[in-house]
């Protein structure tokens, strides 16, 4: 009875990084400053490989981290305790962690990519930093938001936390001073979608040693710059500069990037504008808009047009109603295509804006580095969707700042294991790698593995320094197996 027949074990792996960034040796650091007697270097182990495991709430966290190979030895108020000094601690944990990352390898911190996105409650009343604000999930829900920068490399660096209903542009300035302050980051290129490139923030990474490259909406240039931006002509092939008139490109063309430059001045700043073409953007962006036309039409045909919702995708953008007579007598509401804003829309297919004070940099440099902003798309979506950071069950100021602060760090031990695999493996494989490594205690005679071994499992037991896919791994050879990967 009650005996357990069936361990999780792919925790070993991000249990090799976690001792490589020397947790064990923050949590003793925090411990000089505090009386509690509890041991927060395995709770907070625990709760980073349940997170990335099996992501749930922090009590169905307690049951999970009863099913590794290394059972808890402290009981589950402890880990409500540790949240608390957790969230008293985050800034420290996350300079730390950074200065201690580099024991794996060096950091690309010369790039440094910011975004914010939030996450939302399930209550009905605002509370605290829970405000009703833009939800990315268009719910009704009160949201906290956060902002995360992460380097190069995609590894996240650093995060903060601000109200739901406080305009992201702000939220820059405090998380960077930190970093410049704590982290000892001083020379970096700030890279954003056009969202966080407020002139102000453009001028924050202009002083010092840091520079910016950020997206530019061609839509809110003025009138003489977007006139200039719109214009087929003046355009140079990014491989060998050769002018082109993009309006005439050979079929070998259309697979290539284009671009043209020019100074640009605003109140308080001297930049540089690109202005990128490219055709195969061009009909991606036209074949979605036939599509939604088409339903446009449909809404006009039935008289089932609603009213227009602030989504830039909604197809009734294209749908405008006449409600008078020439006379300007009434009548009834007429609905038809709008061709004039279906011809606008056209004029930018293709064209993508790109600020940045590096006025002598190479255009394929500056284009490189802001192409790689999607790795911090990639960044929320796998704490969203893959971790499950949202919603938040806690309610505690102090609890939802500890919960962020170890799906961030889940997020970071995750993506240092995957960049020290050989293959580029995606999220999905290697979660569905570490979830599925399941070890049977065999009647006393040791552990023995029951998953299938992979190319992929090679990798990892080569990049952590141990193996566990032998037939039958002895309790005295697990043991020294658990040793080893806290000794990366």
């Amino acid at each position: 009875y009650n005996r357990k027949k069936l361990f999780t074990g792919g925790y070993l792996f991000l249990q090799s990084v976690y001792y490589g960034l020397k947790m064990d040796s923050i949590c003793r650091k925090i411990k000089y400053r505090y009386k509690y007697k509890y041991d927060l270097n395995a709770i907070l182990s625990d709760l980073i490989y349940a997170r990335v495991l099996e992501p749930s709430s922090k009590t169905s966290s307690f049951k999970a981290a009863q099913q590794f190979l290394e059972a808890p030895t402290y009981e589950l108020h402890d880990i409500y305790r540790a949240l608390s000094v957790l969230a008293k601690e985050c800034d420290f944990i996350q300079s730390e962690v950074y200065k201690n990352s580099f024991f794996l390898g060096n950091r690309n911190d010369r790039i440094l990519y910011y975004d914010c996105t939030n996450y939302y409650f399930e209550i009905e009343q605002e509370d605290g930093d829970k405000k009703y604000g833009k939800c990315k999930e268009h719910r009704p829900n009160p949201i906290i938001q956060m902002g995360l920068f992460i380097d190069g490399d995609g590894l996240p660096l650093a995060f903060s936390l601000f109200p739901g209903n406080q305009n992201e542009q702000k939220s820059l300035k405090p998380l960077e001073t930190k970093i410049l302050q704590q982290f000892g980051c001083q020379k970096f290129i700030y890279c954003s979608d056009a969202g966080l490139a407020s002139e102000d923030n453009r001028l924050l990474n202009h002083l010092g040693q840091r520079s910016f490259i950020v997206t530019q909406s061609i839509k809110k240039l003025p009138a003489e710059d977007r006139e200039w931006a719109l214009n087929p002509k003046g355009f140079k092939r990014l491989s060998d500069d050769f002018p082109v008139d993009i309006k005439q490109l050979s079929e070998d063309d259309k697979q290539g990037l284009f671009y043209k430059d020019e100074p640009y001045t605003t109140k308080k700043l001297h930049q540089r504008l690109i202005i990128t073409y490219s055709p195969k953007y061009a009909a991606y962006e036209k074949a979605v808009r036939a599509e939604q036309i088409a339903r446009a039409e449909k809404m006009v045909a039935n008289g089932s047009v609603k009213r227009q919702r602030k989504n830039p995708n909604d197809p009734a953008r294209f749908v405008n109603k006449v409600a008078a007579t020439k006379e300007g007598e009434k009548a009834e509401i007429h609905y038809y295509l709008d061709f004039e804003k279906i011809a606008e829309e056209e004029k930018y297919d293709g064209l993508y804006a790109v600020c940045t004070d590096l006025l002598d940099d190479d255009v394929a440099d500056i284009l490189k580095v802001s192409e790689g902003r999607w790795q911090i798309e990639d960044c929320f979506r796998t704490m969203k969707t893959d971790f499950d950071a949202r919603p938040v069950y806690v309610s505690r100021e102090d609890r939802i700042k500890a919960h962020f602060l170890i799906c961030f760090l889940a997020l970071l031990h995750f993506r240092m294991l995957k960049k020290t695999l050989k293959t580029p493996y995606t999220t999905e494989q290697l979660l569905h790698v570490l979830r599925n490594m399941k070890f049977a205690d065999i009647e006393e005679q040791g552990f023995m593995p029951v998953y299938e071994r992979q190319r992929i499992t090679d990798e990892l037991h080569e990049a952590c320094g141990f193996r566990t896919d032998y037939q039958l791994i002895t309790k005295r050879k697990m043991k020294e197996l658990q040793k080893k990967s806290k000794r990366r």
